[in-house]
């Protein structure tokens, strides 16, 4: 087995181009389960076969729980892009980040704008052993590197379409 090594400190590297330039793209499909409803029972598969995920309602929301929910991919999709945003700058930087921690609590929840739903998302890092003006910096950059950040903040680009 080839040991696990993190990306390349070149990903830290600016894109001068005009366009969105596309260095990675992956499909998920989510199809409802015995209720028909992806949320409460559904499953999400993606094209390459190395995500297959049980949907389920979490009981707070009246589901039977015992499974995966939206929000719980999320805050750990976040939470992974920006230890790694984190841990690309620190290297960068020459500084060993040990146990580092991002926890991401996502809350779904209804939007006082328009009465229907949102999403917040709160991130906690802890980076033990650094100094805290040091850590306060690598936090500042992750949160311009990290796409995640970049996307609860301005939004998404992107499209929603009949096929």
């Amino acid at each position: 087995m080839t040991p696990l090594k993190p990306p390349p400190a070149s990903l830290l590297e600016r894109y001068r181009g005009e366009h969105f330039l596309p260095l990675y793209t992956t499909t998920v499909a989510v199809t409802g389960g015995e209720s028909g409803h992806g949320r409460a029972s559904g499953v999400a598969r993606s094209s390459d076969g190395r995500l297959e995920v049980a949907l389920r309602l979490p009981e707070e929301l009246g589901g039977a729980g015992a499974g995966t929910n939206p929000e719980q991919l999320f805050a750990a999709a976040y939470g992974a892009c920006f230890h790694g945003a984190l841990h690309l700058l620190a290297a960068r930087a020459g500084v060993a980040l040990t146990d580092a921690q991002v926890e991401v609590q996502v809350a779904f929840g209804r939007d006082p704008m328009d009465g229907l739903y949102m999403l917040t998302a709160d991130v906690r890092i802890a980076l033990p052993g650094v100094e805290r003006e040091l850590a306060e910096g690598l936090v500042r950059s992750a949160e311009r590197l990290c796409p995640y950040t970049k996307m609860t903040r301005q939004g998404a680009a992107g499209s929603v379409s009949l096929v």
